[in-house]
Parts: C-alpha cells; structure tokens; sequence
C-alpha cells in the first residue's frame, strides 16, 4: 500500500538495579563529596610512606627532641619543615594523622566485613529454619545487646595486653587484631537481628514456595534465592556501621587499652593531646587527629544515606 506513513513506536529499555543506583548517586551531590572525601583518605592512607619519606621527610616515630621547649612541651607548630607541629616527643603530627587513617580504616573495614559475615549468616539460619534453633540464636542476640559493650571491651582488651603472647593461646595478639575482634563480637547482633526479621518475611514469599516445589536444597535457597533480597539493608547498614567502628577504635585507643603506643591512631592523638589539657598550649596536636577523625566520620554516613 502506497501513501501510507507508519509511526515508529518509542523503545523504552529497562534499567537494572545497578543502573538505577548509578543514576540516583550521581545526582546526590552531597553523597558524591562524602565519596570524594574517602577515596582521597585512602589513597593518602595507602601511600603514607611515600608521603613520610619523599614529600616531608619524617616517619611516624621520628624523633626530634630539638623541637622541644625545656619543659618538655612542643615549641614548633604547624610549618614548612613539620605540616602538622610536633608532639611531646618531638614526632610529626601530620605524618602520624595519616598513618593514623591507615589504622582507623583497616579495623573498622576488617571490623565490619567479619561482623556483616557473622550476623548474615547467623541471621540466615534464625530465619529461615526457625523453632528452637530461631530461639537459641535470638536469645544469644538479646544477650549480646544486653551487655554493657565498653566495659567489656575494656576488659577484654586489657586481658589480652597483659603479656606480650595475648590470650586464647596467642592466637590473639595485643594490638590492631585484638581491636578488630572485640569490634566483631559486639556489632555482629545488629546485622543479625535485621537480617532475621527480614527472612521472616522472604520466606513466605512466592518465589520461595517455587524454588522448594523444585526441590531445591536449603543451602540452595539460602544463598541464591533469599541472600540477594537481603543485599539492599546489607549495604546500607555496613556503610552506616564502619564510621561507628572508626569511633570505637578511637575510644578504646583513646582509653589505652587498643592500639599500641608505637602505631599511630587518631584515638590514642586525641588521648595524648588531652591529657594535662595539653591542647591548650599546643592545638595542633588535637585538631589534626580530631578534624580527621569527624570528617571520615561524617563522609561515611553521608555515603551511605546517599
């Protein structure tokens, strides 16, 4: 037929879940500083001791005594020659914040992936197989959230910093792997807890129902049906939960009982520049570690509401 024009329909494409979340970040422009702000940390993190030793010339433990006053208290502030001043032992104050970073941001990625892990699976198995299996694993939950978590944590951590071989047969050490270990065993509850309300709900899901009907096994089910449903509260928590490990670390450091003196943590900064209110003749020894420690702080959340 002749003198007859057709009308191209539009073609809309679907999007993926991925893509989606593309789009939406990308217009969150407060999510994307936060996000710019992290990849900048560990890229400074990451190559700290190029920093230290090819851009200002200090270690972390370098010491300068020259910088000293008579009475022991900083007389060099922040300069050309030290970014950050100098502490009561005559260190860098810079290269230790950013070494510092290092620190805080291996026990708290540790921390949370080996706490997600747990409460995931955990969580998994409460849910879905339920009866007293659901009870034995829910009261161990409520047990663990009852627990006065600092105060516990102090005394664990100073058990374990006794004596140079740790506890549980040296198999833990004093220092960043005693931290990361008391971090996990008091926030895994939390992921646990959400994730077995929602198998609660998933299991009595139609798509659920098809895949037993199929004869699926249960670990079958767990890990390929359930498991990809629950990633969306996954995520959103493990973002929310590393910036509060940052501060745990810092706290426990802050206290004495979790990173050693020698390995340089914003917790342990924030301590020694308190004490005696040492921040008060020399400000630079707080602000740097404090301003470092709230902004990571910060741009953490902020990612993960984006």
């Amino acid at each position: 037929v002749t003198g007859v024009q057709t009308c191209a329909l539009p073609i809309f494409a679907g999007r993926t879940p991925w893509q989606l979340f593309r789009r939406r970040f990308r217009r969150d422009r407060v999510a994307l500083g936060g996000l710019t702000f992290l990849v900048l940390l560990v890229l400074l993190a990451v190559f700290a001791p190029l920093v230290a030793d090819h851009v200002v010339h200090h270690g972390p433990n370098d010491l300068d005594r020259s910088t000293l006053s008579d009475i022991g208290l900083p007389s060099v502030g922040p300069g050309k020659l030290y970014w950050g001043g100098v502490d009561t032992s005559g260190r860098d104050v810079f290269v230790r914040t950013i070494y510092g970073a290092r620190t805080s941001l291996t026990v708290a990625l540790i921390a949370t992936g080996i706490a997600t892990g747990l409460g995931i699976l955990l969580g998994l198995i409460a849910g879905y197989v339920g009866g007293w299996v659901d009870t034995l694993i829910s009261r161990m939950i409520d047990l663990f959230l009852s627990l006065p978590v600092l105060l516990f944590s102090i005394g664990i951590a100073a058990t374990c910093s006794i004596t140079a071989e740790g506890c549980l047969g040296g198999l833990v050490q004093p220092g960043i792997s005693l931290v990361v270990l008391i971090i996990s065993l008091f926030t895994w509850p939390y992921i646990g807890r959400i994730v077995r309300g929602q198998v609660l709900s998933l299991r009595e899901k139609e798509f659920v129902e098809a895949a037993r009907s199929l004869g699926n096994p249960t670990r079958g089910i767990l890990f390929r049906e359930i498991l990809p449903n629950l990633a969306a509260p996954v995520i959103v928590y493990a973002t929310l939960t590393i910036p509060s490990n940052v501060l745990f670390e810092a706290s426990l450091s802050y206290l004495g009982v979790g990173i050693p003196p020698e390995t340089p943590s914003w917790g342990r900064m924030i301590a020694e520049a308190s004490r005696g209110q040492l921040f008060t003749v020399a400000w630079w020894m707080l602000v740097f570690p404090g301003v470092a420690l709230v902004l990571t702080t910060l741009a953490f959340n902020l990612v993960g509401d984006g």
